[in-house]
């Protein structure tokens, strides 16, 4: 065989090659990710989602009283941003390979384990697990293809859910937001402690949140001090209704519409509103 005419073969076996590993095809699980903010932590389950193809899963493809990857392929991850509490449990911010261990008889267990780079349930430990909580499976309609999902998504909570075939399982996941963010306020207000404005917004998402109304009363006291305006007004008028004394609520709803520029479109589209509730409060306080 000629040199050339075996430079001409190699170039051709060479193409060949390059061109077989370009070949792509679509995965059998396909990846997923799915993330939810809750508070001020991002939620994010990493995943690959197995179809059911006319199998029998619970009991069967994934068998009773094992350890279970939540999932296909490599190890489910979970991932929190910031601390949380699932099932009431303490979870520090990181990564974790989730697993499910089912059971035919009785509560499941969620787990949450420390060794991240596992297949599956492949060297599984028990003895790696940073947490163990019981979920309760509930019959769902069918779904042929594995999911994550959050649901009663709140300012400081959600549940996280998963279902496949016929079973969905969820947990129930909090957040400490309100002791974050009180901290992030006061960390704030100490830098300007006479910002009307900053003043106000941290009086409004404690009375929003109804959490430390004396705190929040002396926030909104310096804000009117240092700016008499409708919106701060108001803002006090509420945290008193919410503290069920009515007179003050009255006195300051009506000095808030009082103080309001009858010109300003905001106003004006506030204003039936706040004479309907001053209405609802005066026949509270009289």
């Amino acid at each position: 065989m000629s040199r050339f005419f075996c430079l001409i073969l190699a170039a051709f076996l060479g193409a060949a090659e390059a061109h077989a590993q370009q070949f792509v095809q679509p995965q059998a699980s396909p990846h997923a990710v799915v993330t939810q903010t809750i508070g001020l932590a991002d939620v994010t389950v990493d995943y690959h989602t197995p179809g059911v193809k006319n199998r029998k899963v619970w009991g069967q493809l994934v068998p009773y009283e094992q350890v279970w990857r939540a999932g296909a392929n490599e190890n489910t991850l979970i991932t929190f941003s910031d601390s949380v509490r699932l099932s009431g449990k303490p979870v520090a911010a990181g990564t974790y390979s989730l697993y499910v261990l089912p059971s035919a008889d009785h509560d499941w267990q969620l787990i949450l384990n420390k060794v991240t780079n596992h297949w599956g349930s492949e060297g599984y430990k028990a003895e790696d697990d940073v947490l163990r909580v019981a979920v309760l499976p509930e019959t769902t309609p069918m779904r042929e293809s594995l999911h994550y999902w959050f649901s009663d998504v709140r300012p400081n909570a959600a549940r996280l859910n998963l279902s496949w075939e016929t079973k969905t399982i969820s947990v129930f996941i909090r957040t400490n937001v309100h002791a974050k963010v009180l901290q992030s306020m006061q960390a704030a207000l100490s830098k300007t402690p006479n910002d009307p404005q900053l003043l106000a917004a941290a009086a409004d998402y404690l009375i929003q949140n109804q959490i430390e109304a004396e705190l929040a009363l002396r926030y909104i006291n310096r804000a009117i001090e240092l700016n008499e305006s409708y919106t701060n007004l108001w803002l006090k008028a509420r945290l008193m209704a919410q503290k069920e004394d009515y007179l003050s609520a009255v006195e300051s709803a009506r000095r808030a519409i009082k103080a309001g520029d009858k010109d300003d479109d905001k106003f004006k589209t506030q204003l039936p509103g706040m004479k309907v509730t001053l209405t609802q409060w005066q026949s509270k306080a009289y």
